[in-house]
C-alpha cells in the first residue's frame, strides 16, 4: 500500500514537471538541451506508468522488467546529453547580458560625447559671439576718456568699463569651465592643475594636486571622464563638507591610470547615498560616467572622518 501510494505520488510530480518542462521550450528557442530534458521527465512518468501497472497485477513480468530498465537508460543518457547541451543556454545567456552592457556602454558614451560637443559649441558660441562685442564696448567707452571731463563722469566710466573687464572674464571663464581647451590641448594634468590653481586663488580651500603624468595624454573620452569626476569630487567638497584641505593624486603605472582624492571635511554617512536627496551631489553621475570607460569608482566616507575617492581606469 505504501509502493502504491508513492506511485502515485511520484506519478503526479513527474507529469506536473513534464508539463511545466514542455511549456518552457519555446521559450528555450527548441534547443535540443531543453527538448532532452523534458522528455526524459516525460519518459520517467511513463516508466512509473509502467511500475504501477506491474504492481497491480502481482506477478512481474520479465518483458516489462527489460523495458523498464532499458527506458531508464535511455533516460539517464537524455539527461546527461541535455545537462551536456545545457550549457549552451547559459553561454546564450551570458552573451545576452554582455551584448547588453555594451549597448548599454555605447548609449552612455554617446549620451556623455553628445553633452560634450554641445559644451563645446556652446562655450564657442560663448566666447566668439559675446566676446566681440564686448571687445568692442570695451573699445567704446575706453575712446570717451578724454572726452568726459567732470569728475562724477569719469567715475560713471570707470566703473563701467571694470563691469566690462568684469564681464569678459566671466564670460572666459565659463566658456574655460564648458570646455576646457587645456584639457584638449595639453592633456589631463594640466587641466587639472590649471583648474586647482584656480580654485586655491580664492583661499576658500586648500588644494594639493600630485601626479607623474605630466607629459602623459589618455584617450579623450577617458580625460574628459576623468576631469569632470575631479570637477565634481572638489566641487562636493567645497559645497558640502566644509573641507580646508582637498589632497588629489593622478598617477599612472604601466596600463593602469589611478585617481585618488581626499578631504578632511565632515564627511558622511554611507548609507545616505540611497536618498534621493543626495544623489543631488553628483556622485552618481560620476560612478555612471566611469562605466562608460570600463573603470572603477570607489567611495569611501564616516562622519567626522573626511571623505575620499578612487577611480581607476585602463589605458
Amino acid at each position: 500500500m505504501v509502493r502504491l501510494v508513492a506511485l502515485i505520488i511520484s506519478i503526479v510530480l513527474q507529469i506536473i514537471a513534464a508539463s511545466f518542462a514542455l511549456g518552457l521550450i519555446k521559450l528555450t528557442r527548441y534547443r535540443l538541451s531543453w527538448i532532452l530534458l523534458s522528455l526524459s521527465f516525460v519518459f520517467m512518468a511513463v516508466r512509473k506508468l509502467i511500475q504501477l501497472t506491474e504492481l497491480y497485477r502481482g506477478t512481474p513480468s520479465y518483458t516489462w522488467q527489460m523495458i523498464d530498465e532499458w527506458m531508464g537508460v535511455f533516460i539517464s543518457f537524455m539527461i546527461i546529453v541535455g545537462v551536456i547541451l545545457i550549457r549552451e543556454i547559459f553561454y546564450s545567456l551570458k552573451r545576452a547580458e554582455i551584448d547588453r552592457l555594451r549597448t548599454e556602454r555605447k548609449l552612455l558614451n554617446a549620451i556623455i560625447n553628445t553633452e560634450e560637443n554641445e559644451k563645446r559649441r556652446f562655450a564657442k558660441d560663448l566666447h566668439d559671439g559675446l566676446g566681440p562685442i564686448l571687445s568692442t564696448v570695451k573699445m567704446s567707452l575706453s575712446s570717451l576718456n578724454n572726452r568726459i571731463t567732470d569728475t562724477s563722469g569719469l567715475s560713471i566710466l570707470n566703473n563701467a568699463n571694470h563691469l566690462v573687464n568684469e564681464a569678459i572674464t566671466t564670460i572666459k571663464d565659463i566658456s574655460n569651465n564648458m570646455s576646457p581647451h587645456i584639457l584638449s590641448n595639453f592633456g589631463l594634468a594640466s587641466a587639472i592643475s590649471t583648474f586647482v590653481s584656480k580654485i586655491n586663488q580664492t583661499n576658500m580651500v586648500e588644494i594639493v594636486f600630485k601626479t607623474n603624468m605630466e607629459n602623459t595624454r589618455l584617450e579623450n573620452d577617458k580625460e574628459v571622464v576623468l576631469y569632470r569626476s575631479v570637477c565634481e569630487l572638489i566641487n562636493n567638497s567645497i559645497r558640502h563638507s566644509g573641507a580646508s584641505r582637498i589632497e588629489i593624486e593622478l598617477n599612472k603605472l604601466e596600463k593602469i591610470v589611478t585617481l585618488h582624492f581626499y578631504d578632511n571635511g565632515r564627511g558622511f554617512d554611507m548609507s545616505m547615498m540611497k536618498r534621493d536627496d543626495f544623489k543631488g551631489m553628483g556622485l552618481s553621475n560620476i560612478e555612471t560616467r566611469v562605466k562608460t570607460v570600463q573603470g572603477v569608482f570607489i567611495l569611501e566616507s564616516a562622519p567626522g572622518k573626511g571623505a575620499s575617492a578612487l577611480i581607476k581606469v585602463t589605458d
